[in-house]
């Protein structure tokens, strides 16, 4: 290359190399730094709260660590392929099969863990009531936290029933129950005690206190008519009257 660069072309009579400094070289810009991107696809800037980004009116995700960055997607026949250009140079990032408007596609460890100890909150009694109901155990503990979520209402006196049939019906076979609707998410007025009947086999009832002894009865009593149809030869209609007098 030095000895052809170095002679006069025979055409334009010059030095090649003088050609390529006085007059070439200053026509011509250097190589960019980053590559074209045209072919990279539409750009796309990553929500700085959510590793997500909107192609073709369906979502993707990306790694967590692009949230506020730049990204570039293309599509394909079937695939979406997301590219991010650092200092490095261009590097794919993301490849989800297609999907439609309100599927989104998601790869799991594109998502940033969970902040520490944020699922292993303790419930902490505010008042008697509450430490009643969390005595009961972790069913109760969970039940409170869900029922919490979901926005139950009449959380107080659902507790307060709860404390209750564990008095009655045992705080383990309750515990068990409370803990089961929290992972059904029930949380009516019946459901404890549906649940806590269909573990066990039986069906448990709380009623009243009633009044079984007739001499304690303020109406008329049937006492009379206790012999009614085991009547001994002899007996008359009278007798009869006498009794129910």
């Amino acid at each position: 290359m030095e000895e052809v660069n170095s002679r006069v072309h025979r055409a334009t009579l010059e030095i090649p190399k003088d050609m390529l400094r006085v007059l070439e070289r200053p026509r011509l810009h250097t190589v960019p730094e980053t590559p074209v991107t045209a072919s990279f696809g539409h750009t796309r800037q990553v929500p700085p709260n959510t590793p997500m980004i909107t192609f073709e009116h369906a979502r993707y995700s990306v790694p967590h660590t692009l949230m506020g960055e730049m990204v570039w997607v293309r599509g394909t026949d079937t695939e979406v392929v997301i590219v991010h250009v650092d200092g490095t140079g261009p590097v794919e990032v993301a490849r989800h099969q297609l999907t439609r408007p309100g599927t989104p596609a998601i790869i799991d460890a594109h998502f940033p863990p969970a902040p520490a100890g944020a699922l292993e909150r303790v419930v902490r009694p505010t008042n008697k009531a509450e430490e009643e109901f969390l005595a009961i155990g972790a069913g109760a503990a969970l039940w409170l936290k869900e029922a919490a979520a979901a926005g139950t209402q009449k959380v107080r006196h659902k507790m307060e029933r709860a404390v209750t049939l564990a008095k009655v019906l045992g705080a383990d076979e309750v515990d068990k129950g409370l803990g089961a609707a929290a992972v059904h998410q029930r949380f009516t007025h019946e459901d404890l005690l549906s649940i806590v009947n269909t573990a066990g086999g039986t069906s448990h009832t709380i009623s009243t206190r009633t009044v079984t002894d007739q001499g304690q009865w303020l109406s008329q009593g049937t006492r009379g008519w206790a012999n009614f149809g085991t009547t001994t030869p002899g007996t008359t209609h009278d007798d009869f009257e006498g009794a129910t007098e």
